[in-house]
């Protein structure tokens, strides 16, 4: 039997297209952007018509560094209609942190085929966060953003609290950081707090909720406000021998290349039985709905 090993990054955007297919992780998203970011850019826009004698009318966007293969940009790209919706005439200067050329040209093919994004120009950097902050601290570029966001890519990052510090330190007077995570109310929380040791590690080591990421900005005196929204994940096949979606599902939940055919029996019969325990699954209509309730944390500059 071959020994369990970390999905490498192509092996995981697969398996996360599974996740998106069966997950209500975006249409999570979608709803807070239409019910909580046009206040929130708002108030941006009216902090940047205020000074307008003083600064050109610009907002400018820096974007999350972790961007999800062939649906890269998808939510950034409601972001920015979001705010063109709110202010029309605002130019938005659009960033991008990337590290995966896949992901950035996915974006990029987005953008091309999106012909209602007048006033909006896009500047890429191939570079993970870490690489993206020595940058701008070797060459003394220290721009002030007014928003930036980081959806779903704090797992993957070196060291938490400095790149939090980092990008909070690169926002403008009355920007935001937009950060998204898991809940401490998800399955995720409960899978991670109870069998973490079975597991191979991430690629950086991180098993993070949003109680984690609220403890760093409190480190940092800043201040902050927690959206919780409910969020679902259809993992029904998992409890099904052979079967090849169940087993990409597995893949996702564990981190693990082929994690039913490598991991020991009694081990993939600990996590099915913690799959279906309250704390991180329901029942509806003979459907397992794992918890995959996100945190949406908005911080003040």
């Amino acid at each position: 039997i071959p020994s369990m090993r970390s999905l490498t990054a192509e092996e995981y955007v697969e398996a996360f297209k599974s996740f998106l297919e069966h997950s209500t992780e975006h249409q999570c998203m979608d709803e807070f952007n239409k019910e909580q970011m046009p206040n929130i850019m708002a108030g941006i826009v009216t902090r940047l018509c205020h000074h307008m004698s003083h600064k050109a009318e610009q907002a400018s966007l820096l974007l999350g560094d972790f961007l999800a293969g062939v649906v890269a940009g998808e939510q950034d790209l409601k972001m920015i209609r979001i705010l063109q919706a709110v202010h029309p005439g605002v130019f938005i200067a659009n960033e991008i942190v990337e590290p995966n050329p896949q992901h950035v040209a996915a974006y990029k093919e987005l953008v091309n085929q999106a012909p209602d994004l007048q006033n909006v120009s896009f500047i890429w950097h191939q570079l993970t966060s870490l690489e993206y902050e020595q940058q701008v601290k070797e060459r003394g570029t220290h721009k002030k953003f007014d928003f930036i966001h980081m959806i779903q890519m704090l797992y993957r990052v070196e060291d938490i609290p400095s790149t939090i510090k980092f990008f909070h330190s690169c926002l403008d007077d009355h920007g935001k950081l937009l950060i998204i995570i898991l809940s401490d109310s998800s399955g995720w929380a409960s899978l991670w707090k109870k069998h973490r040791d079975c597991l191979p590690a991430t690629d950086s080591g991180h098993y993070v909720t949003c109680s984690g990421i609220t403890e760093v900005l409190r480190g940092l005196g800043a201040q902050h406000r927690v959206y919780e929204l409910p969020s679902g994940w259809d993992i029904t096949e998992c409890f099904s021998e052979g079967d090849a979606l169940g087993g990409r599902m597995m893949d996702f939940l564990t981190g693990t290349k082929n994690f039913l055919g490598t991991a020991p029996a009694a081990l993939r019969r600990r996590l099915r039985e913690a799959l279906r325990r309250p704390e991180c699954s329901s029942t509806r209509d003979g459907r397992v709905i794992f918890s995959n309730n996100l945190s949406m944390i908005v911080v003040e500059s």
